[in-house]
């Protein structure tokens, strides 16, 4: 049965419309793997003998334990947010006479060969092979530890299915979990409780008494069990139909209607955001990613100004990038109608414009806290939003003209390429490194001052020239017009 199922894959793949950028993007990743594999494969033969020579006094095996739950925490944020879950398409199988343990058994054993599980692999092997050659350690009490492993691995994959299944429709039920992972690390980090200490004694126990590896491989069965009866439970045609009952969103943003002409289409966009769940992740997304500076700013690795510029850009402007990439395809489903209205372009493209930039601010806003790793950080983060604002706005709209891919926005956003073309490759280029060399150039010539000047400079030019910059970018959503609504009406992705 199995072997059926992969060769109805095989004939879905090659018979689908989107044939060539399948290849394409397959080709890609194999290159991708590829050059992750030969790095992690470097990592896992160099490790041993790096570690000994960093840390003399010390066994590396007992070194790499301490940090094994930090990296399981980081593995399994990693895939949250980029692996995706082998589904079958299993609907048209319901109504034939095959048992839905078979196909939920394909879909998990699937999951099981998936590159996220080998490329650990890479590291693990050749390290357990140098502890067996170079340590202290008996052949068989590596071997359980690599088994055990392994199977930690797995339960990573699985856990991963569970996650994403209860969490990616509701983010906000994450944020528990958030706050958890952020405490322990608090209390790692002030070394109140060490967590990873006594998960890394766990695993030297182990490697002491490798027959406690089957621990983890009974938490691994335990996993795919719940995964299995979890997956049955939901295998049914009518599944899905039949949704939670909800009080009806009656809100109308009516603040909006301080800002005239450009209030329709001001509460257009905020009912879309509210009410959808692509849009409003996000937001959540946006939230969330303002910690990325925390990884930055107290590591001596990222001290040269223009990473915090970089730093700067990102947090003030991440809602920017996520949803004004997409403009106008969050409105592909009612684009047509939009155009075929007596409405100004002008006033479309300038509510968007509008809406990301407040969004900017706000999050300016929200970077103030950083302030604690120096004035120069509270002072490069508004400039970054300012630039953000006058330059990256306008850049982000005309690249829009060039959008014709729809987006479904009831659609996770994790791993969902829908609506993503070559404009939102080509558009990160001007839009994230442009600032960097601007500042650098100024920076290594003239001095960190000017750096921030010119960056300024630009975008208080950028708002000066507003309007004529909207007035020419809508001239050309006019010429674009016909080939994006056509674009918009392909339901393929």
């Amino acid at each position: 049965m199995f072997k059926r199922f992969l060769w109805l894959e095989w004939k879905s793949f090659f018979r689908s419309a989107s044939v060539g950028k399948s290849i394409g993007l397959k080709v890609l990743l194999i290159f991708l793997a590829l050059y992750f594999s030969v790095a992690f494969l470097v990592l896992g033969i160099g490790l041993y003998p790096l570690l000994q020579k960093a840390f003399p006094d010390q066994d590396p095996l007992q070194l790499v334990n301490r940090f094994v739950l930090l990296w399981l925490v980081f593995e399994l944020g990693f895939r949250f947010m980029l692996q995706t879950l082998p589904v079958l398409d299993i609907k048209p199988l319901l109504n034939l006479p095959i048992a839905r343990r078979k196909a939920v058994n394909f879909v998990l054993i699937k999951s099981m060969y998936s590159f996220f599980n080998f490329l650990p692999l890479f590291v693990i092997i050749p390290f357990g092979i140098f502890c067996i050659y170079k340590g202290d350690y008996g052949t068989w009490n590596l071997i359980g530890w690599m088994v055990a492993m392994i199977a930690i691995i797995q339960c990573v994959n699985f856990l991963n299915f569970i996650i994403k299944k209860k969490f990616t429709d509701n983010l906000k039920a994450l944020i528990p979990v958030i706050f958890t992972v952020v405490v322990l690390g608090a209390l790692e980090y002030f070394e109140i409780f060490e967590t990873s200490f006594w998960f890394g004694r766990m695993l030297d126990f182990l490697v002491l008494n490798p027959y406690l590896a089957i621990a983890p491989i009974i938490l691994a069965i335990a996993l795919y069990k719940w995964n299995q009866l979890n997956l049955e439970s939901k295998f049914y045609l009518d599944a899905g139909l039949k949704e939670e009952q909800k009080d009806a969103d009656t809100k109308d943003f009516g603040w909006t209607k301080k800002f005239g002409a450009l209030a329709p289409f001001l509460q257009q966009d905020l009912k879309l955001i509210w009410r959808n769940k692509r849009p409003k992740t996000t937001i959540y997304m946006s939230l969330i990613l303002l910690g990325y500076g925390l990884f930055i700013y107290p590591s001596d690795m990222y001290q040269h100004p223009a990473m915090y510029v970089f730093v700067g850009i990102f947090m003030t402007g991440i809602f920017m990038i996520n949803f004004g990439q997409f403009v106008p395809s969050w409105d592909a489903s009612y684009y047509p109608m939009i155009m075929s209205q007596n409405i100004p372009m002008k006033d479309y493209l300038s509510s968007k414009a509008m809406l990301i930039s407040l969004s900017v601010i706000i999050l300016a806003i929200l970077t103030t806290p950083y302030i604690y790793f120096g004035w120069n950080i509270l002072l490069i983060n508004m400039v970054a939003a300012l630039y953000n604002i006058g330059v990256n706005v306008p850049i982000l709209l005309y690249s829009g003209s060039f959008n014709k891919k729809r987006i479904d926005l009831d659609k996770s956003p994790f791993m969902n390429y829908q609506g993503t073309g070559a404009a939102q490759w080509i558009v990160g280029i001007p839009l994230m490194f442009l600032p960097i060399l601007i500042f650098w150039l100024l920076d290594f010539f003239i001095g960190f001052e000017a750096g921030l000047i010119g960056l300024s400079a630009l975008g208080i030019l950028g708002l000066l020239l507003r309007a004529n910059l909207m007035k020419y970018i809508a001239g050309v959503y006019r010429k674009r017009k016909y080939a994006m609504i056509n674009g918009f009406k392909q339901t393929g992705e």
